[in-house]
């Protein structure tokens, strides 16, 4: 007969939880994703110089400010996340729910920005800059909601000491969101 205390069922060969490396795998999915995107934006911007022109209409002050934010609210993902090592749960909850304020300031700044640059004329449509930027921007902000969805989920569990691994691993995909984010900003805003 065999002893299943000894099967670990949550490792993987490694020695690593298995949620663990799951998520690893789904970020570098998501990696290779906004990476195509934005090595054709790259490779578009080289053929494109005037493009220059069109980045000066961005909001540069709502684009650095939403860096912050993002920065910010990254810091209190990894604090959640030490609360939550520490078994500080109810501290570990108010920490994402931060960060969860976080990401929906940076949606109303972002609501922002477009309605303004809609407002000045730009759309999607209007040439291939606004159309990387409205759609780049638009998937950054769907996983901005993504994120705000899973780390709200999160708070409402580990508050009461269940799905603490999630901790980690919704802050895992948040921070993956300011990553994307510190490339998005100079690539789209800081090209003038």
């Amino acid at each position: 007969m065999v002893d299943s205390s000894t099967i670990q069922v949550y490792r993987t060969s490694t020695g690593l939880p298995t949620g663990r490396v799951a998520m690893w795998w789904f970020l570098a999915s998501e990696v290779a994703i906004f990476g195509g995107l934005i090595m054709s934006f790259i490779m578009c911007r080289v053929a494109h110089p005037e493009w220059s022109e069109y980045a000066e209409y961005t909001v540069n002050a709502a684009g650095a400010f939403n860096t912050i934010v993002l920065l910010t609210s990254s810091l209190s993902a990894v604090l959640a996340h030490a609360a939550a090592a520490r078994r500080e749960y109810a501290r570990a909850a108010n920490l994402l729910w931060a960060t969860v304020g976080g990401g929906l300031v940076f949606l109303c700044v972002k609501a922002y920005e477009y309605s303004h640059e809609i407002h000045e004329g730009f759309t999607p449509v209007t040439n291939l800059f606004w159309g990387f930027y409205f759609f780049m921007t638009g998937l950054h902000g769907l996983h901005v909601i993504i994120g705000m969805s899973a780390l709200a989920y999160v708070a409402t569990k580990v508050r009461h000491g269940k799905l603490v691994e999630g901790v980690e691993y919704a802050g895992m995909y948040w921070h993956l969101v300011d990553i994307i984010w510190i490339f998005l900003f100079p690539l789209l805003y800081l090209a003038s």
